[in-house]
């Protein structure tokens, strides 16, 4: 039996009506998932507002309301709890109601930009071979131990967060790799769990549809670091200049790692090629899968991490050479005549696209055109279009534009804010196709005998949402279909 004072334990309370001694059966902050004996949180959205749903909620049975702004009716036999945050409430009520899951294991948090999803899903895959029983929360998949389960959100709502924190605590999980997102911290979702450590990659242009500048966006991912507890440690890539502000107020042991600074994890690329990477690590030399700078980060990242963890050297090495690229980040296929390189990557941002571009521009001979099929997303920051069209022109033999997840916007109207970043000198360099099928065919066609082509923007998703509807569609399987049938 939970009783609702235990759960609003730690909550700041403005206003009581009500009996908080009454027994509760779950917690939502969907009107439509109330049943008897609930209770209902009223969240201020950005599309809708949860206190329009009180009355609602209470008629299909909720025993409490936890709100912002006490509604005009009270029922009696109902408790109404009035809070400053109903988001940061939320979050430390769920933890409450689950027993605080996250003390009770290891919980690490990945920050930044670009590299969340490949740190924590390979140190997932490390720390799993090395004999550990693990759990991952990320942009792609939630697993719980070998459990998966779909993931829909990077950082899904705290709820949900110390839902599968506590089956992974039932299931004996020791370590659990999680992704922390912008939009995640700022709407308090990481509130109320205790992390063992943190992570931060890098920070460039995104989500600027979201936060009003950049400095915002930054301040809100130093705000997870603000608040990591004295016992926990916060790891940053020195080589970004924002990883000194992420340290700047932190109570956790601080630890940099870089490639070209001085840091405490230091690493050297010795050979970049298709096949993988070389590095020395601390004066360990390493030969890694994956491929690319941006990758040598985040090996590097996974190995300090795996050090501060507590695993032994030798064996972080070991497993680091086996780890493969996560699904569609830098996942590529070869085709069997023409030897021609495909490569699919969730690249959605300006640096995350330049980083790629300048991997592949790194390791080829100048010999092959590199064509790059690219889109950007509707309903999301409109100011990064021209820059990833201006990349894309700029660094690759030939840009095709199209469409990504145009939502609810006109794609052939993303695509015109995409030309407009695209120099004068390379305008001969692209082509638009609004239909991503027929322009990832149209790369295929153009690609002669070892090009390489580059389709960036939805990596891993299978799917493509356009007025709102959702569709299978697959990029690595796309590609590979089109060039296996192009082989004949």
């Amino acid at each position: 039996m939970i009783i609702l004072r235990d759960i609003l334990y730690k909550v700041t309370l403005e206003k009581v009506v009500g009996n908080t001694g009454v027994a509760i059966r779950d917690l939502y902050f969907d009107s439509r998932s109330i049943g008897l004996d609930d209770v209902f949180i009223a969240i201020r959205g950005t599309l809708s507002d949860g206190h329009d749903y009180i009355k609602k909620a209470v008629d299909q049975g909720a025993l409490a309301v936890i709100c912002e702004a006490m509604p005009d009716q009270l029922i009696h036999g109902v408790t109404y709890v009035q809070v400053a945050d109903s988001k940061q409430a939320m979050a430390v009520m769920a933890a409450n109601f689950y027993s605080n899951p996250s003390e009770s294991l290891k919980l690490i948090g990945i920050t930044g930009t670009n590299g969340k999803t490949t740190i924590s899903t390979l140190l997932y895959t490390l720390f799993t071979d090395a004999g550990f029983d693990c759990g991952l929360l990320s942009t792609v998949k939630i697993k719980v131990g070998k459990t998966e389960y779909k993931a829909t959100h990077t950082t899904p709502d705290s709820i949900t967060i110390n839902k599968y924190l506590a089956e992974m605590v039932d299931a004996g999980v020791e370590f659990c790799f999680m992704e922390v997102s912008s939009h995640g911290i700022h709407q308090k979702r990481t509130e109320g769990l205790h992390f063992t450590g943190g992570i931060f990659t890098n920070l460039s242009h995104d989500h600027l549809d979201y936060h009003k500048d950049f400095k915002e966006y930054r301040d809100v991912k130093k705000m997870f670091f603000d608040q990591l507890p004295k016992t926990a440690f916060a790891l940053v890539n020195g080589d970004d200049k924002n990883g000194a502000v992420m340290l700047q107020n932190t109570s956790a042991k601080k630890y940099t790692y870089a490639l070209k600074s001085y840091a405490d994890y230091k690493a050297q690329i010795l050979e970049n090629q298709f096949s993988g990477l070389l590095l020395k690590i601390n004066n360990n030399e390493l030969w890694a899968k994956l491929i690319g700078n941006f990758n040598a980060y985040n090996l590097l990242a996974i190995y300090a991490t795996a050090e501060l963890l507590g695993l032994e050297q030798m064996e972080t090495l070991r497993l680091l050479s086996t780890l493969e690229s996560v699904d569609g980040r830098f996942q590529f296929t070869i085709s069997s005549t023409k030897k021609v390189t495909a490569i699919v990557d969730y690249a959605h941002t300006p640096d995350a696209l330049k980083n790629v571009l300048e991997t592949i521009n790194a390791i080829r001979t100048g010999n092959e055109q590199l064509i790059t099929v690219v889109g950007c997303g509707g309903d999301r920051d409109t100011t990064k279009r021209p820059k990833m069209a201006h990349i894309a022109s700029q660094l690759s033999t030939k840009a095709i534009f199209t469409s990504d997840n145009p939502r609810t916007e006109d794609p052939d109207a993303i695509i015109q804010a995409m030309e407009k970043g695209v120099s004068p000198e390379n305008y001969k360099k692209t082509l638009s196709i609004t239909d991503r099928k027929q322009a990832i065919k149209t790369a295929c066609q153009l690609a002669e005998a070892n090009d390489i082509i580059l389709i960036a923007g939805k990596g891993h998703e299978t799917y493509q949402e356009v007025n709102g509807k959702r569709t299978d569609f697959d990029d690595f399987k796309l590609v590979n279909e089109l060039l296996t049938a192009l082989n004949k």
